[in-house]
C-alpha cells in the first residue's frame, strides 16, 4: 500500500523573523476553516520536552531507543538518535498521521513552496529569497523591495497568506 505524500508547505527565515507567530495564525486559520492540520518544527539545538525525574525522562535515561507516553488526550513519541544521524525531512513527513496539509517552520534548505518571513528585529536581515527558488512569496513587517515576481503580504495579513497558500498547493474544500 503507498500513501499519498501530503500537501506541504513552509514557512522559513531567519531567528526572530516571525516564522512561529505566523505559523500559528495558519494553523489556527486553515483548523477554523476545517481543515486537518499538522506541523513540523526544526530546531537547530539540542531540545527536550521531558522533564527530569519524570517517568518517561528515567526510561529514556536507562537507555530505551522509543518512549511514548500516552493519556486519554494526547500522545508524544520520543525517539533517541544515540548517534544516529537526525533523521530526514521525508522520513519525518512520513511518520505523520494523514492530515490536509502540513506546515513547516524551519528546513529553510528542503525544497518546498515557502514563503519567507522577515521582520525588522530578525537576527539576521539578508533575505533568503533571491538564493532560494522555492520561495514563492515573503511575508514581512516592513516595505520589501526588489523582489522580482514574489508576491509580498503584510506579515500580519493571516487570512491573505492562508489564501495564497491554499492555492499554491491545491487544498480542496476540507470534508464537512
Amino acid at each position: 500500500m503507498t500513501t499519498m505524500r501530503p500537501k506541504i508547505f513552509g514557512i522559513a527565515g531567519w531567528k526572530n523573523s516571525g516564522k512561529t507567530g505566523l505559523a500559528v495564525r495558519l494553523v489556527t486559520e486553515f483548523t477554523r476553516r476545517g481543515y486537518k492540520i499538522s506541523t513540523i518544527k526544526h530546531a537547530h539545538h539540542d531540545f527536550d520536552i521531558d522533564k527530569v525525574g519524570a517517568d518517561s525522562f528515567r526510561h529514556r535515561e536507562a537507555g530505551a531507543h522509543e518512549v511514548t507516553i500516552v493519556s486519554g488526550t494526547r500522545y508524544a513519541i520520543m525517539h533517541e538518535l544515540r548517534g544516529e544521524p537526525e533523521p530526514s525531512f521525508e522520513e519525518i513527513l512520513a511518520r505523520l498521521a494523514p492530515c490536509d496539509l502540513v506546515l513547516i517552520e524551519g528546513y529553510k534548505r528542503e525544497p518546498i513552496p515557502k514563503i519567507e518571513a522577515r521582520r525588522l528585529e530578525a537576527a539576521n536581515r539578508a533575505p533568503l529569497a533571491p538564493q532560494d527558488p522555492h520561495i514563492v512569496a515573503i511575508a514581512a513587517d516592513h516595505p520589501v523591495e526588489d523582489t522580482g515576481a514574489l508576491t509580498v503580504f503584510d506579515l500580519d495579513d493571516t487570512l491573505a497568506i492562508a489564501d495564497f497558500i491554499a492555492a499554491t498547493v491545491g487544498l480542496s474544500e476540507p470534508a464537512k
